[in-house]
């Protein structure tokens, strides 16, 4: 799979890198273990450990030596379980915080192996300094990145507050290089925007699952009833959201459905692990905050919805699209999902390190399990209206080595040899496309939702017809008058 596109989902530097998890904070009791330990093994390790220490071409330092032994047993599992050392630790809490110290820019590896902006984050110091969406990144602080991973170049990009980065860039129609020294600086983040596209439809974007998501979420929907109180249809948008806190996608699903509604079971080996969430506030305030739904106009439980999802889609907005397509509350429109269906517990191991574990399979109220599966669409829709770009050759739960089966469904094939010759072919065309911006007036298929709630026809995709899900179990959104 070393051919398949990573997935390109919005990657901010200081958040969480990569695929993001649906995770519980919790000291889960600890489960007996079988008596007696593997002694043949654990003299293997040792004789390998002596042989290391003795006869390696340079010294290595203890430390190093079980750090990484430790790394490696954890990260054998599971592509999602991993060792956290000090800073990966600081960096995944900062993330699910929504602030972190960086430049503020959102990115993505591009097609020659710099690093592509997608876009600067609205008054940061990238944003500032002058970067655009679609300018590529060569170098930092002079040395070449081509070829350098997205998790290398963003811990060269993060530092201390008020210290200095500087990048070169590549922009498009300029001949020279753009050379741009900028400050390092707290970033707060916001993982909600939405506004009215036109009329009696809103959109309402979210891009990470934080702390702060659900509170964030109700400010911005009460704002937009209040901006139209007559509301005839809501777009919700978790394209290239790679998940979360799970916390944030009960609050986020519990918004749009019945009070105490089922959200998401999981089931794993610890009694704890075996459990119902539901759509009441013990189950996604965070903090001791109040019930930030509270609030909200009744109206948002009935207003006809359509989720626009893509192969970025993972964990936690998996869960919130597999909940409102279960209780049939909404459309689901866009491509098959990531296929995350896993939970991860974060065990501190000390204060200052931890053991993300892998506990837990997740299910939709009906049972249905995502892993490595993901959620299909009511109604799949390319991101283009000539076709559904990259979007449907990025790496997805299933490509991934060691990843968790289903247990219970059928997964989806990995992509073969005839889907990476026909990814290179559209590599050439892509390049020459305009960055999508998600909520501007070219986005595709926002368009196409905004069809489905007035009732309109909707351009369906051109290929994949096999993953459609049965359109006759959605209740067609009935058009206003």
């Amino acid at each position: 799979m070393g051919s398949t596109l990573k997935n390109s989902g919005l990657l901010s530097l200081g958040a969480i890198a990569g695929v993001a998890i649906s995770m519980q904070f919790s000291a889960l009791a600890q489960k007996p273990v079988e008596q007696g330990m593997p002694l043949e093994e654990l003299r293997q390790l040792s004789e390998a450990y002596d042989l290391i220490k003795t006869d390696y071409v340079e010294p290595v330092s203890d430390k190093k030596l079980l750090t990484e032994a430790l790394s490696g047993m954890v990260a054998s599992l599971d592509p999602h379980s991993a060792y956290l050392d000090k800073k990966a630790y600081r960096d995944l809490r900062e993330g699910t915080q929504g602030k972190f110290v960086g430049l503020g820019i959102e990115i993505a590896q591009s097609e020659e192996g710099f690093i592509k902006i997608v876009a600067p984050i609205e008054d940061s110091p990238a944003w500032r300094a002058g970067i655009k969406a679609g300018d590529l990144i060569t170098r930092i602080n002079n040395e070449a990145i081509q070829n350098l991973g997205i998790d290398e170049a963003i811990k060269k990009m993060r530092g201390e507050p008020m210290t200095k980065v500087t990048l070169t860039l590549q922009r498009k129609d300029v001949p020279l290089p753009l050379v741009m020294t900028i400050m390092r600086q707290e970033i707060i983040q916001k993982s909600v925007k939405g506004k009215m596209v036109e009329p009696g439809y809103a959109w309402l974007r979210i891009s990470q699952f934080q702390e702060p998501t659900v509170d964030d979420m109700a400010a911005r929907l009460a704002a937009l009833y209040q901006q139209d109180p007559g509301l005839k249809g809501l777009v919700l948008d978790l394209r290239n959201d790679p998940g979360g806190l799970l916390q944030g996608a009960i609050g986020v699903s519990a918004a749009f459905l019945p009070k105490g509604a089922e959200i998401v079971s999981t089931n794993g080996q610890l009694a704890n692990s075996r459990q119902s969430y539901l759509g009441t506030p013990e189950f996604y305030t965070l903090q001791g905050n109040g019930d930030a739904l509270a609030r909200l106009p009744a109206a948002l439980k009935t207003v006809p919805m359509v989720v626009l999802v893509n192969t970025g889609s993972a964990s936690a907005s998996e869960i919130v699209a597999g909940a409102l397509q279960d209780y049939k509350r909404a459309a689901i429109l866009g491509s098959r999902t990531f296929g995350k269906g896993s939970v991860q517990t974060i065990k501190p191991l000390g204060s200052d390190t931890a053991v993300k574990l892998t506990t837990a399979r997740y299910y939709t109220p009906a049972g249905r399990s995502i892993q490595a599966r993901g959620i299909i669409p009511d109604f799949l829709v390319d991101e283009n209206a000539d076709g559904d770009g990259l979007n449907g050759f990025r790496m997805r739960e299933a490509d991934l080595e060691k990843h968790l089966s289903n247990d219970r469904d059928k997964e989806s094939a990995a992509s073969t040899r005839e889907q990476l010759e026909a990814q290179r072919r559209l590599l050439a065309l892509e390049r020459k496309r305009k960055p999508l911006e998600y909520g501007g007036a070219d986005d595709f298929q926002l368009a196409q939702a905004i069809n489905h709630l007035k009732g309109l026809p909707v351009q369906l995709a051109k290929a994949a017809k096999a993953d459609q899900a049965p359109i006759a179990q959605i209740a067609p959104a009935k058009k206003p008058k």
